[in-house]
């Protein structure tokens, strides 16, 4: 699934379905492909967690994003490696992958975490259900 950010980044206008509409599908696709030990909500928790901390540090200090930016890009490695022990599916390092080539700025990695925090409620929701994604049960 192809996320973009911005419906205009110039006027800084989100797509307005990313938080919603978007996040969903793509939590869902995700959960899907959770097998064995991949994707499980602890472990796509660990990399929500990461966000969190750089939002934090930003917040704190928000001319530090070109300093801070090449260490959130390593999340992409990160995900790789994940993949690799298969504890994440490859749409989920594809997503953060895919994510982070879009961040530049900070106005940038705001929405991602804006959308990675979408992307959790649903993922959580998904779990709760114990899988089933559709009204009558099925995957």
């Amino acid at each position: 699934m192809d996320l973009t950010f911005w419906k205009d980044k110039n006027k800084k206008l989100i797509d307005p379905d990313l938080f919603s509409t978007k996040a969903e599908e793509l939590a869902k696709s995700i959960y899907g492909e959770q097998t064995g030990k991949a994707n499980k909500p602890t472990q796509i928790r660990k990399f929500y967690d990461e966000i969190l901390r750089f939002e934090g540090i930003l917040k704190a200090s928000p001319t530090d994003f070109d300093n801070i930016l090449p260490y959130l890009k390593m999340l992409n490695a990160k995900a790789a490696y994940a993949m690799g022990r298969e504890l994440v599916s490859k749409k989920f390092k594809d997503f953060i992958s895919n994510s982070l080539n879009q961040v530049k700025d900070k106005d940038d990695f705001d929405v991602f975490a804006g959308l990675f925090e979408a992307f959790m409620g649903y993922y959580k929701f998904y779990d709760a259900k114990g899988g089933n994604l559709t009204p009558g049960g099925g995957r």
